[in-house]
C-alpha cells in the first residue's frame, strides 16, 4: 500500500516532531494505522476497505478510550504528503504529552 509507505517514511523512529509512532497498534478490537500512544493521538489511512459505517464506529470507540483521531484517505496520503504532515503536526501541537510513561507503550529509548 503505496500510502501507507509513504507516511511511515515520514513517522518512523521519532522523527516526526520528536514523538513517536507506532505502525499497527492493536487497540483492542481495532488495529490503528499509526499511534502516538504518549499523546494519544491515531492517525488512519482510509482505503476502499473501510466502510464508511465502521470508520464511524472506530472513530468513536477510538475517541471514548480518550485518542484523537485523523483520518486520510489514501490518495490524500499518498499525493498530498506535505499537507497530510502539516495536519499531523498541528494536531500534535495542540495535544499534551502524557505525564508518565505508559505501560508497554513508547518510552523514549537512549
Amino acid at each position: 500500500m503505496p500510502a501507507e509507505t509513504a507516511m511511515r517514511h515520514i513517522l518512523r523512529a521519532t522523527q516526526f516532531e520528536d514523538v513517536k509512532f507506532a505502525r499497527q497498534r492493536v487497540i483492542a478490537p481495532y488495529i490503528a494505522d499509526f499511534v502516538a500512544r504518549s499523546r494519544r493521538l491515531g492517525v488512519e489511512i482510509d482505503g476502499d476497505t473501510h466502510a464508511m459505517r465502521d470508520v464511524s464506529r472506530r472513530t468513536a470507540w477510538l475517541e471514548r478510550q480518550g485518542y484523537g483521531v485523523i483520518r486520510f484517505t489514501n490518495y490524500d496520503a499518498g499525493s498530498n504528503l506535505e499537507g497530510v504532515a502539516h495536519i499531523i503536526g498541528a494536531s500534535l501541537a495542540a495535544t499534551a504529552p502524557l505525564s508518565s510513561p505508559l505501560p508497554g507503550g513508547e518510552r523514549k529509548q537512549r
